[in-house]
């Protein structure tokens, strides 16, 4: 199996990327496969999970398929000139693996009907042209709980990628879970505007403990450098995508962790069937998904125990992260008692939980 990546930081750099993509010519009988990621394929991190189910793919179907990879692809100019490269060069099926990357697949989709995409985290689908998301709220409301038995200060901080709706639904569920085992909660959020910038997590880490924060979440960033940050100046960490229980030895308090694997393989097995069709997946607990790593000894056990109903009440759908009376920032009744959002909703959430006292950026 032969698999091609290249890191792209700049304009020169997609040029190289288009000779080693058409080097990389599958023969006609294999479904060629490219992926494009936002960030460095590391060994933590969103792109790593991307690249993990990747693998799946390449266990699971040998040599009916190849794989392409292209790293790093800033949202924009360069990642549309990746994909058209990708598409001329004969693949058959494109991942695409962030939010910003949408309308440009969609666009090249539209062009392209004999292609069939996948899109992480977006909305909009066509015939050939998928998305997926998991209910990282799920997760994220189970952490929330964690954080709410660990904290002393009744402060968390919150270092955000970008105030998108799945963004924001994460936070509240986080604050909800948090609040449902400690109250007195309130939280602090940092935006980044950036899925990767490591250097500016990092100080932004140190900003929200120097706020009395003693239990940061780092929410989407590709790298674990808030991990390490709280690890250094001893506070308590949650993290997304994968479980960075080794950059956190004694401080991380839970990690929230995405499979990828399953669903990619019922796409390409779909592709390579001839019945693929571009639909929304949203996977959550009930679909082994999403789930919670490397919960800290530092919880008592029956705090343990706790954590553990919940998640299997989310699993069995017995129990919804956002159920009613929820009250928003500015005071207003958002969900009644005894209700819960709808799948809708979620999506396109654009307000934040009382307790959160951030404000969402214009």
């Amino acid at each position: 199996m032969k698999l091609i990546r290249k890191t792209i930081k700049h304009l020169a750099a997609a040029t190289i990327a288009t000779a080693m993509i058409a080097g990389a010519a599958s023969a006609a009988d294999k479904l060629k496969i490219g992926f494009v990621y936002p960030s460095p394929v590391g060994d933590v991190g969103w792109a790593y999970q991307l690249d993990e189910g990747r693998k799946k793919l390449e266990a699971m179907f040998g040599d009916q398929i190849e794989t392409v990879v292209v790293e790093n692809v800033p949202e924009g100019p360069d990642a549309a000139r990746i994909m058209n490269q990708m598409a001329s060069t004969g693949a058959g099926m494109i991942m695409i693996g962030s939010f910003g990357y949408m309308n440009d697949g969609l666009k090249l989709a539209s062009q392209k009907p004999d292609i069939n995409f996948i899109h992480a985290s977006g909305y909009k689908t066509a015939a050939n042209f998928g998305n997926f998301q998991t209910r990282n709220y799920e997760s994220a409301y189970v952490a929330g709980m964690a954080a709410g038995y660990a904290s002393e200060s009744n402060t968390l901080g919150v270092v955000a990628a970008y105030a998108i709706p799945e963004v924001v639904g994460i936070i509240n569920t986080f604050t909800l879970g948090a609040q449902k085992t400690n109250p007195d909660i309130t939280v602090k959020v940092v935006w980044l505007n950036s899925w990767f910038n490591p250097s500016k997590a990092q100080e932004s880490a140190k900003s929200l403990i120097a706020q009395s924060a003693d239990v940061i979440f780092s929410l989407y960033q590709d790298t674990p450098s808030v991990v390490s940050v709280a690890e250094e100046e001893g506070v308590y960490v949650v993290n997304t995508s994968s479980d960075m229980k080794k950059y956190a030895p004694t401080k991380l308090l839970a990690s929230m962790t995405i499979d990828w694997g399953p669903h990619f393989v019922t796409q390409v097995k779909a592709a390579l069937d001839g019945t693929f069709e571009g639909t929304a997946y949203w996977g959550g607990m009930a679909d082994d998904a999403v789930g919670l790593a490397s919960l800290s000894d530092d919880l008592s056990a029956e705090q343990k125990a706790d954590i553990q109903s919940v998640m299997d009440e989310i699993a069995a759908g017995s129990f919804h992260p956002m159920t009613g009376p929820i009250i928003a920032q500015d005071g207003s009744e958002k969900i009644a008692a005894g209700e819960s959002i709808d799948d809708g909703a979620m999506r396109g959430i654009d307000w934040l939980v009382a307790g959160v006292e951030t404000k969402l950026p214009n």
